[in-house]
């Protein structure tokens, strides 16, 4: 079971920035990116330019866990 979210430090295009997330999520955020050959900080990039204004990026980053591993339960 999820434990309280833990805060990392990011770097987006040249700026530090902080996350908050569950371990679970910051595991499989670092699987993502090591199977898409991309550091974390590149990854989260990619997702924070995509994920517009209404969400923050902890929601993005989650959301976008979700859909990884949904799509490849899916193949």
């Amino acid at each position: 079971m999820a434990g309280r979210p833990e805060k990392h430090s990011l770097t987006l295009r040249g700026h530090r920035t902080s996350v908050s997330l569950e371990a679970e999520f910051w595991e499989a955020f670092r699987e993502i990116a090591a199977a898409e050959g991309k550091s974390v900080n590149a990854l989260a990039a990619e997702i924070d330019a995509a994920r517009g204004m209404e969400s923050g990026l902890a929601g993005a980053i989650r959301v976008h866990v979700l859909c990884w591993y949904r799509e490849r339960a899916r193949k």
